[in-house]
């Protein structure tokens, strides 16, 4: 094939002609880079290779890594996983050999990347984030996504999420906000986790997590100096009262001094807050997790503490005078699932008091029908969002658009076994959930997000907008 002939085949006279007239026009000092620039942004972006691998997390347990390629680069993806995976949930795939990570090898998950889904995927244009989503939703069959996992779906799609935002070259906060049609960009407000408990520590205390949000901040990166702040005293006020052998951390970075009662671990945060002067510009916020201690229909506040003389259980009704009695002693203006994930009625009646917003995690694991559900009940009024408990970015979109239509406020969420991917970060922006939930303002895995947001704020400069007292805005 001659020269001439090739030029005509792939009509690059063209092309380059168009270059060449675009270059004269924007009066480009260096033309070669103009002209190499404007060709590659007239070829159409398409999915051409993607590679999958296994990772560890920050629990060194395995996850799932993609590499998605188009012809415009590299984007890389990596998923979280949470210590337990319920049954209205999507499914990790994992090998199941107890010889080999005690069973948690995600290497079938990887196979399924690499052979079949990438497969189905190259060739098609990165920005079609539902029909990349869609074309693995119907390449698994399974309405949780067992068959491929959806650790392997997931990666993928947030991989060819980013991809999209290159294609548009936009941010990736930007691209999400128009793949969902969110207009307000909104820089959440972060719950930062100061002490930790449940199943995220191995101190004696039930409850999972005790939080502070930063509400009184008149930007993010604000609220991360208040959160910063008040890390370091508790750290400061435990080391006082109980000495530094008390400071050891949980899972997501926060703190896990061995104390048993939930009061013991308020009073510890009070005077934390109370030592950065920051005071009523800071709230609190806890996730109970009561689902973790609830045995039928009763709750033991005292699971964790061994040899105990007697069983001290408490029913549902007592559990909501505890709440309405820390509500006003203390500034706590969300809780987390305050009864068992099956426990709609009393969710429901705690939620009817309107003394502060009560979150839906385990009750409602980012699941459309149960979401939907708690929308006709008016059993919660929050979402706490976990896009691997649905499996695509696709889904998260629709998920929280359902239930900010339902004027449902929306937390997005971190899982305790995370990566440094700070994907969430721009999802919460995107999706303008006005709140974010990411662990301690330590521990990489955790600053990958808290510093993405800091990024995301300095770029939209003075249009950025943090959330701070309207927090609980949901539309």
């Amino acid at each position: 094939m001659s020269v001439q002939q090739y030029l005509e085949k792939h009509t690059l006279s063209r092309k380059i002609e168009d270059a060449v007239n675009a270059a004269v026009r924007a009066k480009s000092p260096d033309p070669v880079i103009f002209i190499s620039h404007h060709m590659r942004k007239s070829v159409p972006s398409v999915i051409t290779k993607i590679k999958a691998r296994q990772i560890l997390d920050s629990r060194g347990i395995p996850t799932v890594e993609v590499d998605l390629f188009t012809n415009k680069g590299m984007f890389r993806a990596s998923v979280p996983s949470g210590d337990t995976t319920g049954m209205y949930e999507a499914v990790d795939l994992r090998d199941g050999d107890k010889g080999t990570f005690l069973g948690n090898s995600v290497t079938r998950a990887v196979k399924n990347i690499n052979e079949k889904i990438s497969e189905a995927l190259i060739g098609m244009d990165p920005t079609l984030q539902s029909q990349i989503d869609h074309a693995m939703i119907d390449l698994d069959k399974t309405e949780k996504k067992g068959e491929l996992g959806a650790n392997a779906i997931l990666a993928v799609s947030i991989a060819a999420c980013k991809a999209g935002a290159a294609e548009k070259e936009v941010p990736l906060y930007k691209y999400i906000a128009e793949i969902s049609g969110e207009t307000n960009l909104t820089l959440p407000v972060p719950a930062f986790t100061l002490i930790s408990g449940g199943k995220h520590a191995g101190n004696h205390l039930a409850i999972q997590e005790i939080m502070i949000l930063p509400i009184g901040a008149s930007k993010f990166e604000e609220a991360l100096q208040m959160g910063s702040e008040t890390y370091h005293h508790l750290k400061a006020v435990i080391t006082e009262k109980y000495g530094a052998h008390e400071c050891n951390v949980g899972e997501d970075g926060g703190f896990a001094p061995n104390i048993s009662s939930l009061k013991e671990g308020l009073d510890l945060l009070k005077e934390a807050i109370s030592r950065t002067g920051y005071n009523d510009r800071i709230k609190i916020a806890i996730d109970v997790a009561a689902s973790d201690f609830c045995i039928g229909t009763k709750y033991d506040l005292e699971i964790k503490v061994p040899n105990k003389s007697e069983q001290n259980f408490k029913s549902a009704e007592d559990m909501i005078e505890m709440y309405k009695e820390l509500c006003s002693e203390y500034p706590i203006v969300s809780i987390e699932d305050p009864f068992d994930k099956e426990d709609w009625e009393h969710v429901k009646h705690f939620s009817s008091l309107g003394i502060c917003q009560v979150v839906g995690d385990d009750l409602l694991m980012s699941n459309r029908k149960r979401i939907q559900r708690a929308i006709e009940e008016s059993t919660c009024n929050a979402l706490l969002l976990k896009v691997n408990q649905i499996g695509t970015v696709t889904e998260a979109i629709e998920v929280v658009r359902q239930a900010k239509e339902a004027n449902m406020g929306v937390v997005t969420s971190h899982r305790c076994g995370e990566t440094e991917d700070s994907f969430i970060s721009d999802l919460s922006v995107g999706l303008g959930t006005g709140q974010i939930k990411a662990g301690a303002p330590c521990r990489g895995e955790r600053l990958a997000k808290y510093n993405q947001l800091l990024r995301i704020e300095e770029e939209l400069g003075d249009q950025a907008v943090y959330a701070g007292q309207d927090w609980k805005v949901s539309s």
